[in-house]
């Protein structure tokens, strides 16, 4: 009764956000037209010093020379909440990588159900990244996502010309380098993976490092929901008005092309990408499973987070899939954890997107690496609202994407990004689900004639 009370809590808390959100960016959207408008008439009517006036006072990026005498309400808010996602990069990603290891039990059937499990969340993932590659390739070669964002001056990729250099930055020789900077997510999940093995190995002699972890995603859990939830819908109307009232509509219109891109590549995703890897794996009607699975696509649409909906997938993969109850509990929360193939899709698009308004060219070498990326990188997001945005941050900036541009770009996609948050979690949960069942049947544990009834 009390948890049944506290998911209800917590989904109302959800949709209250959603609905925040929208609010945030409507007002966002009619305060920057209108800022437009009026941007528009002082200009052409020789009243440029009274915009300039009000640019300094709420819109100028105060980090820069010309803003060293400016206010810049605006840019203040909005970068406050943009550092506060920033800030915790690195322990997030860390502890979620390594809980999951570690919290690992059933030591006696450990290597090969979670042989499969990861063959099969490899095998999703790599899917829904081709997929995602060719919708992103095809439209920045047909030239949406271009725009000319101002003082962009795009420097030179911080990255190896040789793409397998990833794997030699995986493994850090200083632990040092990878906790004070935001741009080695391999590295981080490197040593989240390596210390969770070896906890779980230690079983029960290591206490105090577990029990820190746990309590380390904790803490960030609530700071992330803290900051989220209450400052998500004033920075969204910050950053969408601010971008509106100093770069104008023009700006916005390949923004929409990346949504356009993403719900193209997840739709494709849920139709043929689920469907054929469940039947080519088991052989069973995959129609029926995206029938039964499709009320947990819904709650996770509505709550944008898959942890909001994992009581509800294991119900429906146990008693209406026919999963094994210890596959379902060893399979599912480690999905939550790991399998982010939406995620993974929307920051392949999102990263191409920011290159692209940033004035990076990007190559399909380019774009692999973003993929491998983004693959690495959305293993550590956590399943709360607006986290992918945290690990976008860490993959643009580990392919060297950072001129002023580049956090331009990448707050467009911060405000108008709530819909396709949404979108990218259904992916994720059915994810985790088919995995399940394939895993499940390869043991020999589904039962048949539950899942076809």
């Amino acid at each position: 009764m009390i948890s049944n009370t506290i998911e209800n809590v917590a989904k109302r808390n959800v949709n209250n956000l959603a609905k925040k959100m929208a609010i945030a960016l409507g007002t966002g959207l009619i305060t920057g037209l209108l800022l437009i408008i009026l941007r528009e008439y002082l200009n052409s009517n020789g009243y440029e010093s009274t915009w300039t006036i009000i640019n300094n006072l709420f819109f100028q990026d105060i980090s820069i020379e010309e803003g060293s005498n400016s206010i810049g309400i605006f840019y203040i808010i909005g970068q406050l909440f943009i550092n506060c996602l920033q800030l915790i990069i690195v322990p997030m990603i860390f502890s979620s990588i390594a809980i999951a290891m570690c919290q690992i039990s059933d030591t006696k059937k450990l290597g090969r159900i979670s042989g499969k499990t990861l063959l099969c969340f490899l095998t999703t993932s790599i899917g829904a990244l081709i997929v995602a590659i060719i919708c992103g390739f095809i439209t920045y070669n047909l030239g949406l996502f271009n725009v000319s964002l101002s003082g962009s001056g795009a420097s030179e990729i911080a990255t190896s010309g040789n793409p397998l250099m990833v794997i030699l930055d995986a493994v850090p020789s200083n632990i040092g380098t990878v906790i004070i900077t935001n741009g080695r997510v391999l590295s981080v999940v490197f040593l989240g993976v390596v210390i969770g093995l070896c906890i779980n190995k230690l079983e029960g002699e290591i206490l105090i490092v577990k029990k820190l972890l746990i309590d380390i995603n904790n803490i960030i859990t609530v700071f992330l929901n803290f900051v989220i939830y209450n400052f998500g819908p004033i920075a969204v109307f910050v950053l969408i008005t601010r971008t509106f009232a100093v770069y104008g509509i023009e700006h916005l219109k390949p923004a929409f092309a990346y949504l356009t891109t993403v719900t193209i590549a997840s739709s494709i995703c849920l139709a043929f990408l689920y469907t054929s890897f469940v039947y080519l794996k088991t052989g069973l009607n995959p129609f029926i499973f995206m029938r039964k699975i499709a009320k947990v696509a819904l709650l996770a649409v509505s709550a944008a987070s898959s942890a909001a909906a994992l009581s509800l997938n294991k119900a429906t993969v146990v008693e209406e899939l026919g999963v094994s109850e210890d596959i379902a509990s060893f399979v599912l929360p480690l999905g939550m954890t790991i399998n982010m193939n939406g995620t993974a899709i929307m920051q392949v698009v999102g990263s191409v997107f920011i290159a692209a308004s940033a004035g990076y060219e990007v190559t399909f070498s380019n774009m692999l690496l973003i993929a491998v990326l983004a693959l690495i990188a959305s293993v550590g997001t956590p399943s709360a609202p607006g986290s992918s945005m945290i690990v976008l941050f860490t993959v643009i900036t580990g392919m060297g994407y950072n001129n002023e541009a580049t956090l331009i770009a990448y707050a467009l996609i911060i405000a108008i990004n709530r819909p396709m948050d949404m979108f990218t979690t259904s992916l994720n949960v059915i994810g985790d689900a088919a995995t399940a069942v394939v895993v499940s049947k390869s043991e020999g544990t589904l039962d048949i004639n539950i899942y076809n009834s």
